[in-house]
């Protein structure tokens, strides 16, 4: 299949020639929602940790005797029955395990069908190349002004992939918030999923093409 290349003023200056294994794929949104819940679940930290009767402070001293008192016999105020006292069973953060295990070629199928959604879409983007002249913020936003609609509330405009010798642009698009930049080479279908345009350069399309090759 063939798309439209542009230049960084939106001009179109050529066709490329797409390999459909990766931009014609079937949207299979149960493929998809399997590869993105697993990937959320991966990077899940657990948060909630209790103490039990052993890590809470005070309680060395047995509040009364044994015997005479008309109480029931306690032996710490640590105890879980007693307010302020451990917890029995609690979580523990060494012990959660979030993590669940995915098929490479299952990954890259559901990164398949996403660019294939973005083309038909209309939401992909293939530019020939970005020449900026000081690396600036400000010049990279000028570049996506020809492309996004950078005045929308919605943060989440342009999700951009170039290939290792364009690692300038990385830093010259950090601080806008409607753009994140990547490498070919470390896509995340994740954050990929938050924009609504993807804009891809030329070179990018190869190494892509490549890595889907060597698995």
């Amino acid at each position: 299949m063939k798309l439209d290349v542009k230049n960084q003023k939106n001009e179109v200056i050529e066709q490329i020639d797409l390999n459909e294994k990766i931009f014609n794929v079937k949207f299979n949104s149960d493929t998809v929602y399997q590869v993105y819940t697993s990937m959320l679940s991966n990077r899940r930290k657990p948060l909630a940790c209790t103490k039990d009767r052993s890590e809470i402070s005070g309680g060395g001293r047995k509040p009364w005797k044994q015997k005479g008192t008309g109480r029931a016999r306690v032996g710490s105020t640590r105890s879980p029955i007693w307010r302020h006292g451990g917890v029995t069973f609690g979580p523990k953060q060494n012990e959660a395990n979030f993590t669940k295990t995915i098929n490479q070629k299952m990954k890259q199928k559901a990164l398949a069908m996403i660019l294939s959604a973005k083309i038909k879409d209309n939401e992909l983007i293939v530019i020939d190349k970005i020449d900026l002249k000081d690396s600036k913020t400000k010049d990279m936003n000028l570049v996506l002004k020809n492309f996004v609609d950078i005045k929308k509330k919605n943060n989440s405009l342009a999700y951009i992939i170039v290939d290792a010798g364009n690692k300038a642009l990385i830093r010259a698009s950090r601080n806008l918030p409607f753009a994140f930049v990547t490498l070919d080479s470390s896509i995340d279908l994740v954050t990929m999923l938050n924009f609504k345009h993807v804009i891809i350069l030329k070179d990018a399309i190869a190494n892509l093409e490549k890595l889907f090759k060597k698995s």
